[in-house]
């Protein structure tokens, strides 16, 4: 299994959906999560640590465990089948072991409120992820910025204004 982290919640360009995404400790590779508003929300709380007044579904269900004894583990990106990924809970309850299907958005937003580890399945990541190379952005940035502190006025030729 592969550890991920929440990087953060983008819009989709053209659908104006949002997406999780999940990058791995290696900061190598990138999945994206399309998702619905409402777990976008959910998410995007946990992440900036805003407490609601009242519980949410979220906060709802992470109190019922806590109030039951039981503690989310883990949380598990098993699959992806006709363009829908999915997950599974790891509850650990009265000495038992629970596996429960859920939604990758749902398991996240989970995950993020009881600070569980996040895992993707090796085969999901393969087929799914997308390679990201900060490396080479902040190496990009480091050759720009030399540039700036090497350029003279005279290097940009004659500006006139028509």
């Amino acid at each position: 299994m592969i550890e991920m982290k929440v990087s953060g919640v983008i819009l989709d360009s053209a659908s104006r959906h949002p997406i999780v995404m999940l990058r791995d400790k290696e900061e190598r590779r990138a999945l994206l999560i399309w998702i619905g508003e409402p777990e976008a929300n959910a998410i995007l709380m946990a992440l900036e640590g805003i407490s609601p007044p009242r519980p949410l579904t979220h906060d709802l269900a992470t109190l019922l465990l806590d109030k039951l004894g039981a503690r989310l583990v883990k949380v598990v990106v098993t699959d992806m089948r006709d363009q829908t990924f999915f997950a599974e809970l790891e509850i650990e309850a009265g000495g038992k072991t629970l596996t429960l299907d859920a939604r990758p958005s749902d398991a996240i937003a989970l995950a993020l409120r009881a600070q569980a580890p996040i895992l993707v399945a090796p085969e999901v990541m393969t087929a799914n992820a997308i390679p990201i190379n900060p490396a080479r952005e902040e190496e990009e940035a480091e050759k720009f910025r030399e540039f700036l502190q090497n350029v003279k006025p005279g290097d940009f030729g004659k500006f006139t204004q028509d």
